[in-house]
């Protein structure tokens, strides 16, 4: 059987269990201690009463004339009787008695001393030579009238204690433990992005070590990351310059060549060495992506940032319509940052759609790109944004070059650095047919997330 998983109600049980078993051993070993106690008490005045009686018995039976019966002394009034007693001669009849004392309580003790039955508690002593026998009793039912009195108030404090001293060590704990609770929400609260050192500002003394392994984690991983898209960055950046001129070697090669078998090849190799060259202006956006500070101090206008990205598409012959507001859209978002997402945007949905592409930027910031295409399956749209992932139709564009697979990944890491979001809609509201790509240029400054 497993026990709880929190440590604070673990730790929370075990001490009420560990408290409520104190108090208990406490109080019984307490009331085990009174009644021994009250044991020794009670036999030193049932003695001591006995002795006293027995002097005054002796005075009054010596004084007597040999034939007087036995006498029964009168109660002076109505009151609790807890002893009773009887004065026998040698032979055992019965001299002086009290007023409550029936015979058959009064058994014949063998010799002096304390002696106990079932119901009463004896103590007989003798006098003038054992000729005067004095027997006094106590119930039993008395000493444990008295013991559950004793047991009832030491029980009735610890039903109010033992409550208290529960929800005490359960707020002692949860005070205790705040620590560790802030600890735990600010590593909670680090995203993705956030690999700097924890703060031990505040921290107890036995919280810090563990902040400081996790910021050296911390500090590793991002090492880590940064080798990588360094490396990223540096081969894709070293690959540019010896791709751009082997697509040169080959362009004039396809055209100093008179063979038309050669002048084939030579298409394969271009076609091949722009794909990778392709590819390697992907990595290179990519590292951007993943380690570039995305966000600037002061906001800037975002529509010539379109207007320059599309104008390239345009110009190149791409049937790209790019609707802009005609108030300035502020963002803080970096320049290169936004024409990289709107550069990967019309370059996907020019591969793969057809006809025109529609793209237009709205006043609160969303930039949203159409274009009609097949509808993908829900399973599909969910990977497209993954790195290396391609459409279903697995099209080309219009130069021959086949999809690298990071365009929408690239988007998609960008907005979710930058403060914002990707959303990805196939088909169109209402339709069979078409993709939207919508991203909101404008980081957001709350949880808020409005689809356009």
């Amino acid at each position: 059987m497993r026990g709880p998983a929190s440590i604070r109600l673990r730790t929370a049980l075990a001490l009420s269990l560990l408290v409520t078993a104190i108090w208990l051993g406490a109080a019984m070993a307490t009331f085990r201690l009174l009644t021994d106690e009250m044991d020794e008490v009670f036999d030193s005045a049932l003695q001591e009463t006995g002795q006293r009686i027995l002097q005054l018995a002796v005075v009054d039976i010596l004084g007597r004339d040999d034939d007087v019966a036995a006498q029964h002394l009168a109660a002076l009034g109505p009151h609790e009787e807890y002893f009773t007693y009887v004065v026998r001669d040698a032979g055992g009849r019965v001299l002086l008695a009290s007023h409550r004392a029936a015979a058959a309580d009064f058994p014949l003790l063998d010799g002096p001393g304390f002696h106990q039955t079932g119901a009463h508690r004896y103590y007989q002593e003798a006098a003038v030579r054992g000729s005067v026998v004095l027997t006094i009793a106590e119930p039993v039912a008395h000493r444990r009238e008295v013991a559950r009195e004793v047991a009832l108030a030491l029980g009735l404090p610890l039903l109010l204690v033992l409550p208290l001293s529960i929800i005490g060590i359960f707020w002692g704990l949860r005070y205790g433990l705040k620590p560790l609770d802030m600890l735990r929400r600010q590593v909670a609260a680090r995203g993705a992005d956030d690999l700097s050192p924890l703060p031990d500002a505040g921290l107890p003394q036995e919280l810090r070590p563990i902040a400081a392994g996790m910021s050296a984690l911390l500090a590793r991983l991002e090492q880590s990351f940064q080798a990588e898209r360094s490396f990223a960055a540096h081969a894709a950046h070293e690959l540019r310059t010896p791709l751009a001129g082997a697509v040169m070697q080959v362009q004039r090669l396809r055209k100093a060549t008179a063979e038309p078998s050669t002048a084939a090849k030579a298409a394969e190799v271009e076609a091949a060495l722009k794909r990778l060259s392709h590819l390697s202006e992907r990595l290179l956006q990519l590292a951007r992506a993943e380690g570039a500070r995305l966000t600037l101090a002061e906001a800037g206008d975002l529509r010539p940032v379109l207007a320059l990205v599309a104008g390239d598409f345009t110009r190149a012959g791409a049937d790209l319509r790019l609707t802009l507001p005609d108030e300035p859209i502020l963002s803080l978002m970096d320049p290169d940052a936004a024409a990289i997402i709107a550069r990967n945007l019309f370059e996907n949905a020019l591969r793969h759609g057809t006809g025109a592409v529609m793209a237009a930027l709205a006043p609160d910031g969303w930039l949203v790109v159409d274009n009609d295409a097949p509808a993908l399956s829900p399973d599909l749209l969910a990977q497209v944004a993954r790195p290396f992932a391609r459409g279903a139709d697995g099209a080309e564009g219009a130069d021959g070059a086949e999809g690298a697979g990071l365009g929408l990944a690239i988007v998609s890491r960008i907005a979710e650095r930058a403060g914002t979001v990707l959303r990805l809609t196939s088909p169109f509201p209402g339709q069979t047919r078409g993709f939207r790509a919508a991203v909101r240029l404008i980081p957001f400054h709350s949880d808020e997330r409005n689809t356009p």
